[in-house]
């Protein structure tokens, strides 16, 4: 778990909240949602690219290069958003030899248009862009293979214009009437003994979600509110949790309750969310919906074993 924090990260370098502020004084910081794994131990994949990356990198001796070289153990970035806070970290990997980057066609799109981090990299480095779809499974190197579900439609406000793009190769379908916008992986080892569903957006619990999470090992979930009206409260005018593409901790907890079996696991938390603030008198209400759920938060630079 490389980073655990939504967009800007905890602190929020423009922000004097009290969780921020409490985060400058205590020195419990969070950087920005990333993951890494690997099935083999040698192979490894980022899952999103943090503006954060570089720093995520130097701290994570599995990622380092062999003494003497200028090689590296990534070998590839799979996307669950276009989102910024998911993608300005491609940029850090310019230095790169070369890399594979895999994303949804609607996200792909706004990485060359919109954002166009794809030719600026093509400047740099070798890169190869995979396109992904829900339901269709890939292999990646090092004995591991990715399940994409879709998760939501929410695209970034960058790529609010975007033109229409094709729906099934030949028709043409608005941006914002796709589903696969955001997307969460399931991982399995290509012997299929171990698990991990990710899935730091998440915008309803759906039929596919179920799916995904049935029999796996960890479940790594949206965790960036714990309630549909957090930002309200802290911001006049603001947007539900829903209404921003993310289901609150307290309206998918009752889903996990209701399948145990996973280790389940909280990322993406807003610097406004209780959870990110352990002493706080909110997180301590909710610890025992959390427990009895079999669920808890996840902490950057925590390393699971499957």
């Amino acid at each position: 778990m490389l980073g655990t924090a939504a967009g800007g990260g905890l602190p929020q370098w423009n922000c004097g909240c009290t969780g921020c502020e409490t985060a400058r004084r205590t020195g419990a910081t969070r950087s920005q949602d990333c993951l890494a794994l690997s099935a083999d131990g040698t192979a490894w994949y980022l899952v999103n690219a943090s503006p954060d990356l570089r720093s995520q990198l130097l701290t994570t001796p599995e990622l380092a290069p062999p003494p003497g070289t200028r090689d590296t153990p990534l070998r590839g970035v799979l996307l669950t958003s276009g989102e910024l806070d998911h993608t300005l970290g491609l940029l850090t990997l310019r230095e790169s030899a070369g890399l594979t980057v895999h994303a949804t066609a609607p996200v792909r799109a706004a990485l060359h248009d919109a954002f166009p981090a794809g030719p600026v990299l093509a400047r740099y480095t070798s890169v190869h862009w995979h396109t992904v779809a829900p339901g269709e499974p890939f292999e990646l190197a090092g004995g591991l293979v990715a399940e994409p579900l879709a998760l939501g439609g929410k695209r970034p406000r960058y790529a609010a214009d975007l033109p229409a793009l094709p729906a099934d190769g030949r028709s043409p379908q608005p941006p914002g009437d796709r589903t696969d916008w955001v997307i969460g992986y399931r991982f399995t080892e290509a012997e299929g003994r171990a698990t991990a569903v990710y899935a730091p957006g998440l915008a309803a619990w759906t039929p596919a979600v179920d799916r995904a999470v049935a029999g796996a090992d960890v479940v790594i979930l949206d965790g960036t509110f714990a309630t549909d009206d957090e930002l309200a409260a802290h911001t006049a005018g603001a947007r539900t949790s829903r209404g921003m593409g993310h289901l609150a901790v307290a309206d998918s907890l009752p889903h996990l309750a209701r399948r145990p079996g996973p280790r389940y696991l909280y990322t993406h938390l807003n610097n406004t969310n209780p959870l990110a603030h352990p002493g706080s008198a909110q997180a301590h209400a909710l610890a025992p919906a959390l427990a009895a759920a079999g669920a808890a938060v996840a902490e950057d630079a925590t390393l699971l074993e499957l």
